[in-house]
């Protein structure tokens, strides 16, 4: 149950159309990332004043903090339409193709996970890009001919947690780049209020803090710790979710104070008892651990290298001192919480 709360990019329709309802619908409706809202609200203004399509946008971070709602803010901001597809769904030229073509003037095309991309399609987009141009091979060998079709001014928005995989010739065509950085327990806090409230749910407000600072930061988790806690108090309790109610939920979802989950633990565990601290490399961890390496590198390292747990070295992963006692005190379940 925790790894789906604390771990899961992709949730059931029920589970995503609620996530929905919870994301902000306007840049002043967003909290937090205050540096990223001012140069945005200031493009935006200028875009609209000049009556030009906004420059293409990149936003860059861990998963879950923000981005797409970004993307479809910025949609809304200039009213437009968006078209909204995964990097690794663009497999053939002719997908691509259809999409640009389709674009209307202004309308924002957001490519989640575009570092994914496949060189071909990358190749296509760097003049529709710069030019607002789409140049279509026809036919094969000496026959073939160049076919230029031309495109409204339209606004890329891509996001990606691995931008050191962006090509330089990609990530130099946009000319916004955001680096979304993750969040304190005071902004999550408020993001918990909010949600709460379209929820229709009444949390005491030392509840709200108690969530927030088991939320890694990350919006999305706080809000998936929100509607799991929301479960519990409908099922075991009733009337205002307090503090003891937000810590019998954690508990259940074996989240503890430091916002460490089961994976977290068994990570730092492996680390130091298997490994005598590291170094270690990714792939072995992966293999140890029976997770995609992947996975681990983008939604579980950020935030034991932000709270100091681990450090990636050349050699591979280390535990500092700190994850090394952090280690120690796992042996004990009870001390969790």
């Amino acid at each position: 149950m925790s790894e789906r709360v604390l771990a899961a990019t992709v949730a059931d329709g029920a589970e995503d159309e609620l996530e929905l309802t919870l994301r902000p619908a306007l840049l002043a409706d967003f909290v937090g990332q205050e540096r990223v809202k001012e140069q945005l609200a200031i493009a935006l203004a200028a875009a609209k004043g000049r009556g030009e399509a906004l420059d293409h946008v990149l936003l860059a971070g861990p998963p879950g903090l923000g981005k797409t709602s970004l993307a479809q803010i910025i949609r809304r901001e200039l009213g437009v339409s968006i078209r909204q597809v995964a990097g690794p769904a663009l497999e053939r030229k002719g997908d691509i193709a259809a999409i640009l073509t389709a674009l209307a003037p202004h309308d924002v095309l957001f490519i989640d996970e575009i570092h994914r991309l496949n060189r071909t399609i990358e190749e296509i987009l760097y003049p529709a890009l710069e030019d607002f141009r789409l140049d279509i091979i026809v036919g094969q060998g000496p026959a073939a001919r160049t076919l230029t079709l031309d495109l409204p001014p339209f606004t890329l928005v891509g996001a990606t947690t691995r931008t050191g995989l962006l090509t330089t010739p990609l990530r130099d065509r946009f000319g916004l780049t955001f680096r979304l950085d993750l969040y304190d327990a005071e902004e999550l806090t408020a993001i918990v209020r909010r949600s709460a409230r379209i929820l229709e749910l009444e949390v005491a407000p030392e509840a709200a803090v108690e969530i927030a600072k088991r939320a890694r930061g990350t919006p999305r988790i706080a809000n998936r710790i929100l509607r799991r806690v929301r479960d519990v108090a409908q099922v075991r309790h009733a009337g205002v979710v307090s503090e003891e109610i937000a810590t019998e939920a954690l508990e259940l979802l074996e989240i503890d104070r430091n916002g460490l989950e089961r994976f977290d633990r068994d990570l730092l565990r492996a680390i130091a008892h298997k490994f005598g601290g590291g170094p270690v490399g990714l792939s072995t961890l992966a293999v140890a651990l029976g997770e995609e390496g992947e996975t681990i590198e983008d939604v579980y390292e950020p935030y034991l290298l932000q709270r100091g747990l681990l450090q990636r070295t050349p050699r591979g992963r280390i535990l500092t001192e700190l994850g090394r006692a952090e280690a120690g005190v796992l042996r004990d379940a009870s001390t969790l919480f």
